[in-house]
């Protein structure tokens, strides 16, 4: 067991993946020599060569129309978008190829692409460099979309991304980079958690709370304040976001009643309202209160003073539970 940040973990399972296939191949902006911009490529090219560790130009559609191109000759591409809001030049060549390839050829074709995706604000960056874009993809039938929370799930998932036929937008929450965990490299991918499957975090009996990404920290440090006033906090981090592990989900709000979602992409259209149209689906008879909604705001991220006013943190994701629970919040207007 190793002590890692989240960063070196991606580096020590993309480093795995390269040591297991020759026909892995990473891709992507300033990669190879520099390490990208988060240093998570560091030291690869050295070790594995540039023609397995590739700097692209600055052209998404092209990393991405590239990496098809080496995928239907066998290769199995991981090409990183430097910054979340640069994926937008590549969403041609994603939705209209990518995703669509495997079902067009009746199987035939494979689509073995992992596509990094550092996301998410918290790093005092601007518009482009801190959006969450994943609502546009988990719309899009034929991609699976993940997005991990720990160093341990980092390690784990990106091997298990690589090794999909399927391909998967890998949605990596960039303040969480220098964060530390417990990291067993030793662990058999057979015997790890399926990337499709959501955890539950912390066990509880009154509320369920779902997060994913950078917020499933925030979750947890939530679950330790409301256990204070005696509220017991279900965190479930989501980890798939398509497709959804719906059973772990309806399994927890048939016990607690009660649904928060959490997420720092914007309210409209994200995929918080799709958790929610669902579990009231699946669970209308056991729920007591309508799912709530935590989330960043509907405005384009604003510039680095004002961030931490557009991003749930502890304060609004309780005050998310509160709403649940019927107790004063912002917005009934009642006091305490």
């Amino acid at each position: 067991m190793s002590q890692l940040t989240f960063a070196r973990a991606l580096n020590a399972g993309l480093r795995k993946s390269l040591e297991n296939d020759p026909k892995v191949i990473l891709m992507g902006e300033d990669i190879g020599t520099l390490g990208g911009v988060f240093r998570i490529t560091d030291g690869l090219q050295k070790d594995f060569g540039k023609h397995r560790v590739v700097d692209t130009p600055l052209a998404e559609s092209g990393i991405i129309g590239t990496a098809v191109g080496l995928a239907y000759r066998g290769y199995r591409p991981v090409c990183e978008i430097q910054f979340d809001g640069f994926i937008y030049p590549a969403f041609d060549q994603i939705v209209s190829q990518m995703a669509k390839l495997h079902y067009r050829t009746m199987g035939r074709v494979k689509m073995p692409i992992t596509i990094r995706v550092p996301f998410g604000g918290g790093i005092g960056s601007p518009e482009h460099h801190s959006e969450s874009p994943e609502a546009y993809f988990t719309h899009t039938s034929g991609l699976r979309v993940v997005s991990v929370s720990n160093p341990q799930d980092a390690y784990t998932m990106i091997q298990q991304a690589i090794a999909s036929d399927d391909p998967v937008l890998f949605f990596e929450p960039k303040r969480r980079y220098h964060d530390k965990g417990d990291v067993d490299e030793a662990k058999d991918l057979a015997q790890a958690l399926s990337m499709e499957k959501a955890r539950v975090v912390t066990e509880g009996k009154d509320v369920t709370l779902v997060a994913y990404g950078p917020l499933v920290k925030t979750a947890k440090d939530a679950a330790i304040a409301a256990a204070d006033e005696g509220v017991a906090i279900e965190v479930i981090d989501l980890r798939s976001l398509a497709p959804i592990d719906f059973p772990v989900l309806e399994a927890s709000v048939r016990k607690t009643g009660r649904l928060v979602i959490t997420h720092e992409a914007s309210q409209s259209g994200g995929l918080g309202a799709e958790i929610a149209a669902s579990i009231t689906e699946r669970c209308f008879n056991y729920l007591e209160a309508s799912p709530v909604r935590v989330t960043g705001f509907d405005v384009p991220y604003p510039y680095s003073k004002l961030e931490m006013h557009h991003l749930p943190d502890l304060d609004r994701i309780l005050d998310g539970v509160d709403r649940t629970l019927g107790r004063p919040n912002s917005l009934s207007g009642l006091e305490g």
